[in-house]
């Protein structure tokens, strides 16, 4: 038999198989097979279901049943008539932990608890489990114990002050679990959606960061962007490919983002509105309004409408700032309203991985834009403060984006802007990773992971490079305009909206 006493090093990733590596193999769910296919992938855990039998027999499955057998009143001998699909026998815990622990010093043993029918059932789990744990010698193979069950986690570590723990529960804070003695979080990814406080609470109080079932690319993304220690899956194949594609893979930290896990007007703390006509001969007139502005579903929403505006979209001191005879002849002239959006006061960044994830709006005339401006606009004005169009996309050309600068000795007013446009496929209907990687050096524009546009920094003078320095983001939709009006407004398209999943920002340490 193998001993653990010698020291295991896990291996260096997030990745946990859930019930084992099962799914590409079609192997059964908490089958010895799934285990030492998560070894052999090379997953720095494999999680594992525990129930007791009626004869105080501890087996590795999930369900309360196992072909049609409750589990805590049947004998192991009445379960074990019954194969898995792969033709294992069930395995009890002494089998399944001698098999995990075999020529295995790299994959941890993640050992779920089942919570049983009383109290005293609870406790004997736990005394049977960790007696026998220790009896194998596998202390340092098991890389946490988790449960549903707060007393057998207490339990656990009553008996073994050195096993860590996780809660599996989701009803309790970070700072509960720390004065409880629990070591970590294994929650509903929903449930970090929904207490993003959490995630950063937890890595205060040193408790490790863990989630289930992760298994769709936008969970798995956006665990490996908030950093947490383990991601528990169905597919660790496409959690490692997750991994390779990561900004985080890189030696990028996400120092700041807006997920929209909420609803009704954008976050105050992150986002200021833009009013009114603004630019580039555009005509839609920006309010705040929800009906132009929102998030729901998931989604900031920034929609544009064909319609004559109404005095109560504007009850904003910006609006009010304005003469009361431009306020009229602007009222009188709005034939759109939409909305855009931006950071400038609250956030800015200089350097880093500037990431947008979005759907866009369809029809001629409409063009909307992810970019950014120098945060000395204002003080030395534009084109010289800069400009970084991470994305923009006019109606009459459907198949394309483009990625452009725009400097003092580089700009569209000259014709000598530098941008580039690639294919884009299907804009209006699925969701596309718009992002800029911008060091000191250069500026790449990147589509869905693909760098179609770089712009080196030939370190002459500010007015060809003007990027040493923060810069704030900006979100909008216009209407017409010198670039999106070239060939007309088609008003059958309204309303359009751009859907906004999320924006993170990425900088290296």
């Amino acid at each position: 038999m193998s001993s653990s006493k010698k020291n295991i090093a896990f291996a260096n990733n997030v990745v946990i198989a859930h019930r084992g590596a099962w799914k590409t193999n079609q192997l059964p769910q908490n089958s010895i097979a799934a285990l030492k296919k998560a070894i052999q992938l090379g997953c720095t855990g494999s999680e594992f279901d525990v129930r007791i039998t009626k004869d105080s027999v501890l087996v590795v499955t999930h369900d309360k049943e196992y072909n049609s057998l409750v589990i805590e009143e049947s004998t192991y001998a009445e379960l074990s008539k019954f194969k898995l699909s792969n033709g294992e026998t069930l395995p009890t815990l002494k089998n399944y932990i001698s098999a995990g622990i075999k020529n295995n010093d790299s994959t941890g043993l993640v050992c779920e608890l089942k919570p049983a029918k009383t109290k005293e059932k609870n406790l004997l789990i736990a005394e049977q489990t960790i007696k026998l744990v220790k009896e194998l010698k596998a202390e340092n193979h098991i890389l946490s114990y988790i449960s549903f069950s707060y007393s057998i986690l207490k339990k656990i570590k009553e008996l073994d002050p050195n096993a860590k723990t996780q809660y599996l529960d989701g009803s309790k804070s970070p700072s509960q679990l720390k004065e409880d003695g629990i070591s970590g979080l294994d929650y509903l990814v929903y449930k970090y959606k929904i207490h993003p406080e959490w995630i950063s609470s937890a890595k205060e109080n040193n408790l490790k960061l863990n989630a289930w079932v992760a298994n769709k690319d936008h969970d798995i993304n956006w665990l490996l962007a908030n950093n947490f220690d383990y991601i528990t899956t169905d597919e660790p194949e496409l959690t490692f490919k997750k991994i390779k594609e990561s900004p985080t893979n890189k030696g990028y930290q996400l120092v700041w983002s807006d997920e929209f896990n909420y609803k009704g007007k954008p976050d105050s703390t992150k986002w200021a509105h833009d009013y009114g006509f603004l630019s580039n001969r555009e005509k839609q007139y920006y309010t705040d309004s929800l009906k132009n502005v929102r998030v729901d579903n998931g989604h900031l929403i920034i929609e544009a409408h064909k319609e004559k505006i109404a005095n109560k979209d504007f009850n904003n001191p910006e609006i009010k700032k304005k003469s009361w005879i431009k306020y009229i002849t602007e009222i009188d002239t709005a034939q759109y309203t939409s909305a855009r959006l931006n950071t400038k006061g609250l956030a800015s960044w200089k350097y880093g991985r500037i990431e947008v994830k979005a759907k866009l709006p369809k029809g001629v005339g409409l063009w909307p834009a992810i970019w950014m401006l120098g945060n000395n606009r204002k003080e030395v004005g534009w084109p010289e403060c800069g400009e970084i169009d991470i994305m923009e996309h006019v109606g009459f050309n459907p198949d394309s984006i483009f990625g452009t600068i725009h400097t003092k000795a580089f700009n569209h007013l000259k014709g000598t802007q530098r941008g580039k446009k690639i294919f884009i496929d299907k804009p209006y209907n699925k969701f596309h990773v718009f992002a800029i990687e911008w060091t000191p050096e250069k500026i790449d524009f990147i589509l869905d992971g693909v760098v179609y546009n770089h712009i080196e920094n030939e370190h002459k003078t500010t007015a060809e490079w003007p990027f040493d320095q923060e810069f704030y983001l900006i979100l909008n939709v216009s209407v017409g305009g010198m670039l999106g009006g070239r060939k007309g407004i088609d008003d059958s398209v309204f309303p359009q909206q751009m859907l906004i999943d999320y924006v993170r920002i990425f900088q290296k340490k």
